[in-house]
């Protein structure tokens, strides 16, 4: 089956590669998404803008902001965090974590991107905010400067809150960021154990463990979420991004995941390689106990009829970004001919603000499954200008890339 997206001006066409399978039509929580991490392009869609709750999958975020805290120098790898009596109350799945317990910084991101841990996430965050409704307030914050516009935090860990909403493309976007922005840190999303007090035990995404290529991301899980999971894969040179949202069981997700990373890769042209879980791969029954409900964080934004953000507290010149010059670059889609791309850059200079000026077109080739295609970028942009660029064009049907200076 072949559908069309928008991107921008024009127009790409998009294999839908997997129909979803026939739980997911009747739960009204199911979305996937599958990205050419190379060119942006979208290879496979359903239901990618439709809200759904992110459940651990949140994490991710944590800890990225936890990532730009070390590269600021506010924290040390080697760092020990005390333990709160509030981090240590937060309910499973956790370490068991009591007041005043000591973990060093490079054991809580260990414990959060292997084991999940909610309760070393809250400790993360009240390092970074003071509380973990503030540091909700930074997670919304670096959400929308990376162009995730659907996607609204409320605590550190996932944990149920009933305004903590997400999308696929959302997570997509922020895996992508992980990628580019964080890749020195991306091994520990890809960390297949995690010894903790003489205690060693596997990572929750158990697609590490037998899908070729699989090298990273995340799980997560709640009651109203579904199984939910985001997966990143090299093949052959060639990367691409997935997200599984509302799963009815770990096995019945990690099987339909495993079918879009595999076409997904079809798509691009890399030889299939055979994959088959371990007899011993078990899936964890869901907890018995209710999900908690959290008291509601401070609100980053206020949204009208139709979802449209009408107030937005924490804009873009509350955000810190680096002073390093106009050698910033904004990606807005590949396309067919080197002729679309140059029209979609002039359109965009033309018609644009202010973000725009002193802009410069760069068009690049790249080679994608026997077709050759043009990566359609602005370069020259300050830090600032473009993430102002990729705000206003986020909801591309590829997004809006920015590329850092030397990225």
């Amino acid at each position: 089956m072949r559908c069309i997206f928008s991107i921008f001006l024009g127009l790409f066409a998009c294999l839908c590669i997997v129909n979803p399978p026939a739980w997911a039509e009747t739960q009204g929580r199911y979305a996937s998404i599958v990205v050419d991490a190379d060119s942006l392009e979208i290879i496979h869609a359903r239901q990618i803008d439709e809200l759904r709750y992110p459940a651990s999958l949140t994490k991710v975020m944590t800890l990225y902001l936890v990532f730009d805290a070390i590269n600021r120098g506010e924290l040390k790898l080697d760092e020990k965090l005390i333990t709160s009596s509030t981090a240590a109350r937060t309910p499973p799945v956790g370490l068991g974590l009591t007041r005043g317990q000591s973990i060093t910084v490079e054991q809580a991101i260990q414990a959060v991107a292997v084991r999940s841990a909610n309760d070393v996430a809250v400790l993360l965050a009240e390092r970074l905010a003071g509380t973990e409704a503030l540091f909700a307030v930074k997670m919304n914050a670096k959400a929308l400067e990376l162009g995730m516009q659907s996607t609204t935090f409320k605590t550190a860990s996932g944990l149920p809150h009933p305004d903590q909403k997400t999308s696929a493309r959302d997570m997509a976007k922020m895996a992508m960021a992980i990628l580019n922005n964080h890749r020195r840190y991306y091994h520990y999303l890809g960390q297949k154990e995690f010894t903790w007090k003489g205690h060693t035990k596997k990572n929750t995404n158990s697609l590490l463990h037998w899908l070729n290529g699989v090298d990273g991301f995340k799980t997560g899980y709640t009651r109203a979420s579904g199984y939910n999971l985001i997966i990143s894969a090299q093949r052959d040179g060639r990367r691409v991004i997935a997200v599984v949202l509302g799963g009815a069981s770990g096995k019945s997700r990690d099987q339909h995941m495993k079918d879009l990373v595999e076409k997904g890769f079809k798509t691009l042209g890399v030889s299939p390689v055979e994959s088959r879980p371990p007899i011993t791969v078990k899936t964890m029954p869901p907890p018995k106990t209710k999900d908690p409900v959290l008291a509601v964080a401070s609100a980053l934004q206020l949204r009208g009829r139709g979802g449209k953000i009408v107030t937005v507290s924490h804009g873009i010149d509350d955000i810190k970004l680096p002073k390093t010059g106009k050698k910033w670059s904004v990606q807005l889609g590949a396309f067919g001919s080197p002729k679309n791309a140059e029209e979609q850059l002039v359109s965009l200079l033309q018609t644009g603000g202010p973000e725009f000026r002193g802009a410069e077109k760069f068009i690049s080739p790249f080679e994608r499954y026997g077709q050759t295609l043009h990566r359609a970028r602005l370069t020259g942009l300050s830090a600032k200008n473009a993430h102002v660029i990729c705000q206003k064009y986020a909801n591309l049907a590829s997004g809006c890339l920015v590329i850092a200076p030397g990225g």
